[in-house]
C-alpha cells in the first residue's frame, strides 16, 4: 500500500485485520512541478470532476436567466418524488448507528486496538460541530422553529383538488399555542438531530474504518472493496470518488450562499450594506480569500483553532439569549422539546402515506439530500480527526452530543423568538429567511453588538467549513493521499466560492437548494451499499480489550 511517508496515512497501531491488496495509494496519480508548485493528481478523478466544475461554473454565469427556473423545477421533482426514498434511507443510517452503539462491533479501535486518538474531546469536539453544521444552525435557527409554530396553529387546509395546502407538520395544532409550541419544536429537532448526524457517523465510520484498520486509501472507493474487490480501484471507484466530489462540492457551495445570503442581510441590518447579487459576490470572494489562509496555515493551524475560536463565540451567543431571553421558558422548552421530539419521532420519519405533503418534501426531503450531499465532505473530515476512538465512543460522540447542542440552540433561539411572537412581536415572523436571527436578537439588550457577533459567526462557520471541504475534495481527487501539495486544495477553495455565486446568480436559494438535492439522490444510493460494507468491515476486525480503558484524551 505504500508507506507511511508516501501517504500520510498512519499505519494501524496494534491488531487489526488489513485488507491484503496489490494497489499502491497514488499509484494511478499524475504527478508535475509547475514552477515552484507541486501537481499529484488522481488522473481520471481529478480530471473528469474538475473540468465538469468549471463547465458547469461556466455555462450557469452564461445563461443565468435560463438556469434559474430549470432549478426550481428540478428541485421541486426531486423532493415530491423520492421523498420515501429520502425518508427511508436517513431511518436505515440512524438504525445502523444504534445497532452499533449496543454491538460486540463497537468495540473495534479506529487505527488498530492500540490506537489513542489525536485529538482531546474539547478540540474533537469544536470541530465536530463547527464542519457539521454551523452555518445551517445560524441560518435556520429562529427562521425554522418560528415556521413550524406558525404553520402548526394556523392548522391544516385543503386546496381545490383536495389535497393540503398548508406547510403544517402532520396534522397541525390549530388554535393550541403549547401543543404548535412542542410539535414545532418536535419537527425542528427531527431535522437537526439523530438522523442528520446519523448520516454524517455512517460515513465517517466507514472511511476511517477502512483507512486506518483497513490500510485503504481515504476516499470513498475504499469503502466498497468488501461489494467490488479489486474493481475498486477502477472506473467503479472512479465514478463513486466523482460522485462524492459532485456531492461535496455542491452541498458546500449551498451552505456557503445561505452563509452568503445571511451576512449580506445582517450587514444591511446593521450598516445599511444593499442587499445586492454584487455584495453577496464581494462576500463570497472576501470570506473564500480568508479560507485561503486557513488552507495554507494547515488542518492544525488553520481548522483547529477557527473551528475552536467559533465554539467560544457560538457558546457566548448562545449563553446571552439563555441569560437574557425567557430563560425559564428556555429551560423548560429544552426538556420538553426533546419529550415532544421522541413522542412525534415515529410519524415524523415515516416515510409512506403522508399527508404533510409540503413538510415532508419541502422541508425533511430537503434537508435529508443536503444532510447526504454534505456527508462525504463531514464524514471524511471527522473520520481524520477520529483516529484512536472506538467504535461505540465514536458514534454516541458524534450522535448523541451534537444532537444535544443542536436541541439547545433551537430551543434558546427558536423557543426565544415564538416567545416574543406570541407576546405580540410579529415583526420576526414577517422578516425574511435570512434576517429573522438579527430581528430576534434586536428585540434583546445589546442588540447591536449580538448581531455583529452573529454576523462573525457565520463568516467564521464559513470559513472553517469551504477550508475543510477543500481538504476534503483534494484527498478525494489525490486518489486518497492526505498530504498531497497545497496548490491543489487552493484551485478546489476556489472554485467552491465560484460555484456558490454561480449558484446564486443563477437561481438564488432555489438553485442552491436544487442542486443539493441533486446530487444527494445518487450519493443516498452509495450511503446505503456502504451500510453493508461496514458491518463486513467491522466483523473482520480485532475487539479492543476494555474498549473505553485507552481513550486518553492526547495534548492539542
Amino acid at each position: 500500500m505504500g508507506t507511511e511517508a508516501e501517504t500520510g496515512i498512519e499505519s494501524p497501531d496494534g491488531a487489526a485485520n488489513p485488507i491484503d491488496t496489490d494497489y499502491e495509494i497514488g499509484q494511478d496519480n499524475f504527478k508535475t512541478e509547475i514552477g515552484p508548485f507541486g501537481l499529484d493528481v488522481h488522473n481520471p478523478v481529478f480530471l473528469i470532476s474538475g473540468l465538469s466544475i468549471v463547465a458547469f461554473v461556466f455555462l450557469t454565469l452564461a445563461f443565468q436567466e435560463s438556469v434559474g427556473p430549470m432549478f426550481n423545477d428540478l428541485r421541486g421533482w426531486l423532493t415530491s418524488s423520492l421523498d420515501w426514498f429520502f425518508l427511508s434511507a436517513a431511518n436505515v443510517f440512524v438504525l445502523l448507528c444504534l445497532f452499533l452503539i449496543v454491538s460486540p462491533l463497537g468495540r473495534v479501535r479506529l487505527g488498530g486496538a492500540d490506537a489513542k486518538p489525536d485529538y482531546s474531546y474539547s478540540g474533537w469536539f469544536a470541530m465536530l460541530f463547527a464542519a457539521g453544521m454551523g452555518i445551517g444552525l445560524m441560518f435556520y435557527g429562529v427562521s425554522e422553529p418560528i415556521s413550524h409554530f406558525s404553520s402548526s396553529f394556523g392548522g391544516t387546509a385543503l386546496g381545490e383538488n383536495g389535497m393540503r395546502t398548508d406547510w403544517a407538520p402532520l396534522g397541525g395544532a390549530v388554535g393550541d399555542a403549547d401543543a404548535a409550541f412542542d410539535l414545532g419544536m418536535a419537527a425542528t429537532i427531527f431535522h437537526w438531530g439523530l438522523h442528520p448526524w446519523a448520516i454524517y457517523a455512517t460515513v465517517a465510520l466507514a472511511l476511517a474504518l477502512f483507512s486506518f484498520n483497513k490500510g485503504l486509501p481515504l476516499t470513498m472507493r475504499s469503502v466498497f472493496y468488501p461489494i467490488f474487490g479489486e474493481r475498486v480501484w477502477g472506473w467503479t471507484g472512479h465514478v463513486i470518488d466523482i460522485l462524492a466530489v459532485f456531492a461535496t462540492l455542491f452541498g458546500l457551495a449551498t451552505s456557503l450562499g445561505f452563509g452568503a445570503e445571511q451576512a449580506n442581510a445582517g450587514l444591511d441590518f446593521l450598516f445599511g450594506i444593499p442587499v445586492t447579487d454584487g455584495s453577496k459576490v464581494v462576500l463570497i470572494i472576501a470570506i473564500t480569500g480568508v479560507a485561503l489562509i486557513s488552507v495554507l496555515a494547515g488542518l492544525d493551524a488553520g481548522v483547529k483553532r477557527l473551528s475552536e475560536i467559533n465554539m467560544v463565540l457560538a457558546a457566548v451567543l448562545l449563553l446571552f439569549v439563555i441569560l437574557v431571553g425567557p430563560t425559564m421558558d428556555i429551560i423548560k422548552g429544552f426538556f420538553t422539546s426533546l419529550v415532544a421530539y421522541v413522542e412525534y419521532l415515529p410519524a415524523l420519519s415515516n416515510p409512506i402515506g403522508r399527508e404533510d405533503a409540503n413538510f415532508s418534501q419541502g422541508w425533511t426531503s430537503f434537508y435529508w439530500a443536503w444532510w447526504i450531499s454534505w456527508s462525504p465532505f463531514v464524514g471524511m473530515f471527522i473520520a481524520r480527526v477520529s483516529r484512536g476512538r472506538t467504535v461505540r465512543e465514536f458514534i454516541t460522540c458524534v450522535l448523541i452530543i451534537p444532537s444535544l447542542v443542536c436541541v439547545l440552540w433551537m430551543t434558546a433561539f427558536g423557543g426565544t423568538a415564538v416567545h416574543m411572537v406570541t407576546e405580540g412581536v410579529t415583526a420576526i415572523a414577517e422578516a425574511g429567511l435570512p434576517i429573522k436571527l438579527f430581528t430576534m436578537l434586536e428585540q434583546l439588550p445589546l442588540h447591536e453588538i449580538t448581531s455583529f457577533l452573529g454576523i462573525i459567526l457565520v463568516i467564521v462557520f464559513f470559513v472553517t467549513s469551504s477550508d475543510s471541504g477543500s481538504l476534503v475534495i483534494d484527498t478525494i481527487t489525490a486518489g486518497g493521499k492526505v498530504d498531497a501539495p497545497v496548490p491543489q486544495r487552493i484551485f478546489w477553495c476556489t472554485f467552491e466560492g465560484l460555484v456558490a455565486i454561480a449558484l446564486l446568480l443563477g437561481g438564488g436559494l432555489g438553485a442552491l437548494q436544487a442542486m443539493a438535492v441533486s446530487t444527494g439522490f445518487p450519493f443516498a444510493i452509495i450511503l446505503l451499499m456502504a451500510c453493508y460494507s461496514i458491518i463486513q468491515g467491522l466483523r473482520s476486525e480485532p475487539k479492543a480489550v476494555g474498549a473505553g480503558a485507552q481513550a486518553t484524551n492526547s495534548e492539542d
